[in-house]
């Protein structure tokens, strides 16, 4: 006996054993639907007074029934059957709708879009049982445009669609399309998301930001998609109508993945990503992805890795159902630990052994520490948010060569350089890693031996870019983490960078506003009067000449 799904509370036994029937029904590959099962269907729904629906093979045998109530039907899980990129689902879904004049819904062209059946059709019913019109949508394989193709109704008599031959061409047209989409650069194709309560000025500036990021790890970006709420919801984060709409834009654009601007619960990296089928990422996972492309030293591949674990650990659960099957019962006590477990501790023992690794580092940074602080050499630290142009401050100074991009965490290992003032003394002038609003917590704890660079600057230099719109926030952003980090105490001058690409008298407001003083740090003579200004602030506290060693 084959089972039926949804809606079967109440049935009487003669409408069971004739849904069961259903069961028998063999349908040929060419046809949507035969008239004969259009009338079964019609006649069916009219006498139980809710919707049927039926889940097709191509080779015409019933996979599934399943009954809804009078207006929707929920479809169970098929686990046999999945959408594969570049194919469709493999079956055909007919269902009925109790309502002579009503169309295909809005819900059905959205399963269409998302499950991407072979076809969709409804089978309307007429007042006295029998069918009375037919609606046929496929996948609109062409990108950009309407995700379904609606044909015109028609009597289910006069339907004469070679399905499999439709069936066929959509599928081939998919294909290629994604195919050609696959073999562009190898980049991920992404739709940015935020969903906040935050004011649509500052949700732009945020969705700006997070472009730039993407834009760091070659990410292209196809769209952008906000949705302001007074509270976010606690499983999809957004609504589920919006999601619905989501899934159908990532379809339309051929996106293959996801990046929402706030950070996500493991539970709704799940649920998001069991409703649109692609990859799903926060902001956090796309800095942690940044950091680990750009680390260099053994130091900085600790610490980021550091940082993925600690971010992953509680998300592990998410990541791969298969994790639940059970593994190493034989010879012991029990079943034995879960591959979740296992990996969890796996995780849990590597996560010990990098702490265990970065603490060498610190101890060596403390011996580093004490040479300098026993050979007198004042330090300089430079700060700022990220890509405001530090490094290229840094090498402009010292006349150095550290990796300048213009791109957001161009660099991570921190660099230290030796600065010689006209009159002859010496400084150490440090870059460490960009700051970045919310700053994952990670990443701030792993990366705190880095971090502890800046404790002993006796002087902090601020580089702030005045030609990006959002800086007064980004000095915010850099002020708390200097905050949170006890560093806000240590003299600071703001360094106001780019000065080229703003109005003269713009400048010099800011240069007012924020007391600072203004350079291009790509232009030497730009930076004359910082060098005096940080001769003059530096002169104190160098040891005389006799006391010096080279560094």
């Amino acid at each position: 006996m084959k089972t039926l799904y949804g809606h079967v509370d109440g049935l009487k036994p003669d409408q069971r054993r004739r849904l069961e029937n259903l069961y028998q029904v063999r349908e040929t590959p060419d046809k949507v639907a035969s008239l004969e099962l259009c009338r079964e269907l019609a006649g069916l729904s009219y006498d139980i007074r809710r919707q049927i629906g039926l889940l097709v093979e191509r080779s015409g045998k019933i996979h599934t029934v399943v009954i809804g109530d009078p207006h929707k039907i929920m479809l169970p899980e098929f686990r046999d059957y999945r959408v594969v990129p570049g194919r469709l689902l493999g079956l055909k879904y007919i269902h009925t709708h109790l309502s002579p004049e009503e169309n295909l819904s809005r819900d059905d062209l959205t399963d269409l879009a998302l499950l991407r059946f072979d076809v969709m059709a409804a089978v309307t019913v007429a007042e006295d049982g029998s069918p009375f019109e037919i609606h046929v949508a496929h996948v609109n394989p062409e990108p950009g445009g309407d995700p379904c193709v609606v044909l015109a109704p028609v009597f289910p008599e006069h339907l004469d669609v070679a399905c499999d031959t439709l069936i066929r061409e959509t599928e081939t047209a998919v294909s290629r399309i994604e195919s050609l989409l696959d073999a562009g650069e190898g980049e991920e194709r992404a739709i940015l998301v935020s969903v906040t309560t935050e004011p649509r000025e500052t949700a732009m500036d945020s969705m700006a930001e997070l472009a730039e990021l993407a834009r760091t790890s070659n990410i292209a970006v196809m769209d952008t998609v906000f949705q302001f709420r007074h509270k976010p919801d606690p499983r999809f984060l957004m609504g589920s109508g919006k999601l619905a709409d989501l899934a159908i834009l990532a379809m339309q654009k051929a996106a293959t993945l996801l990046v929402f601007d706030q950070e996500l619960n493991p539970s709704q990296i799940r649920s998001i990503a069991d409703q649109v089928s692609i990859k799903v990422i926060d902001r956090t996972q796309l800095i942690l992805d940044i950091f680990a492309r750009r680390a260099k030293s053994r130091e900085g591949k600790l610490q980021v890795e550091l940082a993925q674990l600690k971010y992953l650990l509680p998300r592990l659960a998410t990541l791969n159902t298969a994790m639940s099957r059970l593994t190493g019962g034989i010879g012991g006590r029990g079943p034995g630990e879960t591959k979740l477990e296992l990996n969890r501790r796996r995780a849990n023992d590597r996560i010990t052994a990098l702490q265990k690794e970065l603490e060498k580092v610190k101890k060596q940074r403390g011996l580093q520490k004490s040479k300098r602080r026993k050979r007198g050499l004042p330090v300089i630290s430079i700060v700022g948010y990220t890509n405001a142009g530090k490094s290229t401050l840094l090498n402009t100074l010292t006349q150095s060569e550290v990796i300048a991009e213009d791109k957001l965490f161009a660099t991570l290992d921190p660099s230290s350089r030796r600065l010689r003032f006209p009159a002859d003394y010496e400084v150490i002038i440090t870059d460490t890693v960009g700051f970045i609003r919310d700053l994952p917590k990670e990443l701030m704890v792993s990366f705190q031996a880095t971090l502890e660079e800046l404790e002993n600057a006796d002087i902090l230099l601020h580089v702030i870019d005045v030609s990006n719109p959002r800086f007064p926030e980004q000095i915010e952003s850099v002020e708390k983490i200097l905050a949170d980090l006890k560093l806000d105490l240590i003299p600071r001058i703001n360094v106001l960078n780019k000065m080229d690409r703003v109005e003269p008298e713009v400048c010099q407001q800011w240069i007012s506003r924020f007391d600072g003083i203004a350079v291009s740090a790509r232009n030497r003579t730009s930076l004359m009067p910082l060098l005096k200004m940080l001769e003059a602030w530096v002169e104190p506290l160098v040891l005389p000449e006799d006391d010096m060693e080279d560094f």
